[in-house]
């Protein structure tokens, strides 16, 4: 069989630096030790949060591959944990070192002046004492964490909002690190450093660890053999910082930490094809380091028989409560979704998912034909969402738009198999999972013409200017059409989603990965 694209430029990358030698081969009896950030699994449901979990689970199922979660908070110092030597510790004193990572993790809500002043004065303190440590020489400690005892926390925290509970052991047994300080002090403590000429980021002791993967640009480095693996989703912070929230801020640390990652060797494991290339166009000297490896699309999307009913039901039930407007459009919901054919788009509310130019082309469908139309909207809201939500408004109040959130996965399922069509009209994406969702749920896909969608969707998407709300209108009129052309279209976009999206799945994309570690792996094994 064909090796996929991924593998053979993995293979060229490695080449380039001389790092394949011929019949080389993995030692035996040696796993591959991998420590991946498990940060962002701490969040939502889909984009990177998801793809976290995923992957997780996914590197555990793979032969001759030992996988351990790093625990570390966006913004709360955590509790030490278990020292690496822990066997002179009573059971009582173990468990409760624990428990305070536990809360540590979690704590939330509303917390005194006192409370507040404390925690301020524990970031201020790991924010000097991290820069001290790294100045030094010296290495940031990661603690130990069993979860024997927390496998509700570690399930329920990490894990549950994308796996089925058929994973619940997989994970749960898994050995997980903690690291103390947050992931935002330690970009803003080489944002601070950087004014003095330098900025400064703390070498964590991975030694044990073959391989760490973080999901981003990492604000730290890893101790010798350790070799670090960025997964890169996304140049938006660099390419489009307009679009970005909290701009200066984020732009600044996304820059600082990705050149400190390419000036240590690190190598990249990109989502797409586009999104390796505007990496290397940023950075021309990562290029034999950067390889492409897809996302993987979650079990919870595949095409089943259903019947439309429930679309009713789920536009009243998931409408974004904060939006609701009384009872408005409540009762015009109350009917066979036979009858109420609707266009659907999966995103959070922010600028750069260009919602407004599906709103526009939406209201031009409504006054050529398409009267019965509507239009949902799944995503919670996300920064500079205002001005969009204005323009929502007349029509959430009247009833042709639904705004929906906390859609759970098998009802979001039945949107995209039922949807008329699923729109994806982004200005820039790094992978874009609502789409090969969609596709995997038997639906239709139109998509913005941005060369990601075009690597990603190939040939089963209607693409369309993301700058033209006409040409969106048009290119949707086309697949709306009740004609046989438009028919033939819709079917060959059907069954062409039912192969692209294949791609896409554990079983296509996890092979990608063992072969990537094993060759890595292998490669820093003939260095030393």
């Amino acid at each position: 069989m064909k090796n996929p694209p991924a593998l053979d430029a993995l293979t060229a990358a490695l080449a380039r630096q001389g790092d394949l030698r011929e019949g080389s081969t993995p030692v035996p009896g040696n796993d591959i030790k991998v420590l991946l950030e498990m940060r962002p699994a701490l969040d939502g449901y889909a984009g990177i949060p998801q793809e976290t979990r995923l992957l997780f689970r996914g590197l555990r199922e793979i032969g001759g591959m030992e996988v351990e979660g790093l625990l570390q908070s966006n913004t709360r110092v955590l509790a030490r944990g278990l020292p690496a030597n822990a066997n002179g510790l009573s059971e009582d004193r173990r468990v409760n070192r624990l428990s305070k990572v536990v809360v540590s993790l979690l704590q939330t809500g509303k917390r005194s002046r006192l409370e507040q002043f404390r925690s301020g004065t524990r970031v201020a303190w790991q924010h000097i004492r991290m820069v001290l440590t790294a100045l030094l020489g010296l290495r940031e400690p990661l603690g130990v964490f069993e979860p024997a005892r927390f496998r509700d926390f570690v399930w329920r925290s990490l894990f549950a909002k994308t796996l089925p509970d058929t994973d619940f052991a997989q994970v749960t047994r898994a050995n997980y690190r903690v690291l103390r300080t947050p992931w935002t002090a330690l970009h803003s403590a080489a944002l601070a450093t950087r004014r003095f000429g330098h900025a400064v980021y703390p070498r964590l002791d991975t030694r044990g660890y073959d391989v760490m993967i973080a999901e981003t640009p990492y604000p730290g480095r890893v101790a010798a053999p350790t070799q670090l693996v960025v997964r890169y989703h996304d140049a938006i912070p660099l390419l489009m910082p307009h679009t970005i929230s909290d701009r200066a801020y984020h732009q600044a640390s996304h820059y600082e930490a990705l050149r400190r990652n390419v000036r240590d060797g690190a190598w990249f494991a990109c989502v797409s094809e586009a999104t390796r290339q505007d990496l290397i166009s940023v950075f021309p000297q990562a290029e034999t380091r950067a390889v492409t490896i897809p996302n993987m699309v979650s079990h919870h999307y595949f095409s089943e028989a259903s019947a439309p009913d429930r679309v009713a039901e789920i536009l009243r039930t998931r409408r974004n409560a904060a939006l609701a407007s009384g009872n408005a459009g409540g009762a015009s919901v109350n009917r066979n979704a036979d009858a109420m054919p609707y266009l659907l788009m999966v995103s959070t509310i922010e600028p750069r998912k260009n919602h407004l130019s599906l709103l526009a082309a939406w209201e031009r469908l409504r006054s050529i034909g398409h009267a019965d139309l509507r239009l949902v909207f799944v995503g919670s809201l996300g920064w500079d969402h205002t001005a969009i939500v204005k323009k929502f408004q007349p029509w959430l109040e009247r009833g042709g738009l639904h705004l929906l959130e906390d859609v759970p996965s098998d009802e979001l399922r039945l949107l995209y198999r039922h949807a008329q069509v699923t729109v994806c009209p982004s200005y820039g994406e790094g992978f874009d999972y609502p789409g090969v969702e969609a596709m995997r749920c038997g639906g239709i896909v139109a998509a913005s013409d941005i060369p990601v969608h075009r690597e990603v969707f190939g040939d089963a998407a209607e693409y369309f200017s993301p700058y033209s709300a006409e040409d969106l209108a048009a290119s949707l009129d086309r697949l709306l059409g009740s004609g046989g052309d438009a028919a033939n279209r819709r079917d060959t976009l059907r069954s062409n989603g039912e192969t692209v999206a294949v791609r896409y799945t554990p079983e296509h994309v996890l092979p990608q990965w063992q072969s990537f570690l094993d060759r890595l792996t292998r490669s820093v094994a003939s260095r030393s």
